[in-house]
């Protein structure tokens, strides 16, 4: 049985994080996007394969070129992931802001 790709496995590797950000801009076709990176075409397709296989990116046919296009729903997911340690994170940086306050006022005695 195959393991499903998610979208985590997909905005792990630098490769395809910089591949997101180019289509997010502009749709581009996947010869262009090759011409981006210092690694063989076929490596870049198993990158937009992966993308693709995660959602993060749809690639068609538009005459004889593939062109690729950003589909970021996906990320709301690692958003909502991200989230829950940012509050996390918050509520301890407050707390040490707190209680480096009360030492600076008990300096100030």
């Amino acid at each position: 049985m195959e393991a499903r790709r998610d979208v985590f496995q997909a905005i792990a590797d630098p490769t395809r994080r910089e591949i997101i950000g180019m289509v997010a801009k502009e749709p581009q076709n996947v010869n262009a996007l090759a011409e981006n990176f210092d690694i063989s075409r076929q490596a870049v397709s198993l990158h937009l394969k992966i993308l693709n296989e995660c959602g993060l990116i749809i690639v068609h046919k538009k005459g004889r070129e593939r062109v690729c296009e950003a589909k970021l729903d996906q990320l709301a997911e690692v958003n909502q992931w991200i989230k829950q340690y940012k509050q996390f994170w918050e509520q301890k940086l407050d707390a040490l802001e707190v209680y480096l306050d009360s030492l600076h006022k008990d300096d100030k005695k």
